[in-house]
């Protein structure tokens, strides 16, 4: 027997969802939540198999929560069920640790299969992600813009732990500079926060520690 996690904000959906699957066999749903707050606390308690998840939530979005559940490493797997296949969120979702992407308009049966499929660590993706996917893939990635010597020695100090002040101190320059110098860091570096532009500085060797 597969346990199955629902994860959507439309009640319609998430009981038309547990109609079908209840005429499933091998297949029991064990709970379900209209947003990513109630979800993951669940999750981590009922430990289903498979986690069934809209992409588009309230508060947190799906692959944010996909990515908390990854975090836990908890055994769930995730599928996204979505109506929406921009190029970003599938990306995002994917990244997140996400092993399946239906779209809504799939054939109910088409989610058994995944359900089947994620049970067994399998992936199954709808066609039109699929192609996006592969569209992706085929194109040549692009360099990254280099960091000027400024921003490495920013850099640098960022990954001996130092904050804004400190750094504006040692350089001798105002804080506004640093602040940014940091944030033409981030962009080069395409992460979010300083944590992981040390993280990803560290591990290319962009920096000495």
């Amino acid at each position: 027997m597969i346990h199955v996690y629902i994860v959507d904000d439309h009640p319609f959906v998430r009981e038309g969802l547990k109609t079908y699957l209840g005429t499933q066999t091998e297949i029991k749903v064990v709970g379900e939540a209209g947003d990513a707050e109630t979800a993951l606390p669940e999750i981590r308690c009922l430990k289903p198999e498979v986690a069934v998840i809209d992409l588009h939530l309230p508060g947190m979005g799906g692959a944010a929560l996909t990515k908390a559940i990854r975090a836990e490493e908890l055994a769930t797997r995730i599928i996204i069920l979505s109506s929406f296949c921009e190029d970003d969120e599938i990306i995002a979702a994917i990244d997140a640790g996400a092993l399946s992407y239906l779209m809504k308009d799939s054939p109910p049966p088409k989610l058994v299969e995944a359900i089947i499929a994620a049970h067994s660590g399998e992936s199954v993706l709808h066609p039109r992600i699929a192609k996006k996917l592969i569209q992706k893939l085929a194109r040549p990635a692009v360099t990254p813009e280099p960091l000027t010597g400024k921003e490495k020695e920013v850099l640098t100090l960022l990954v001996k732990g130092k904050s804004n002040k400190e750094i504006a101190g040692d350089l001798f320059v105002s804080e506004t500079t640093v602040k940014t110098h940091v944030s033409n860091i981030l962009r080069k570096l395409e992460v979010n926060d300083r944590t992981q532009a040390v993280i990803k500085a560290i591990e290319t060797k962009l920096v000495d520690r």
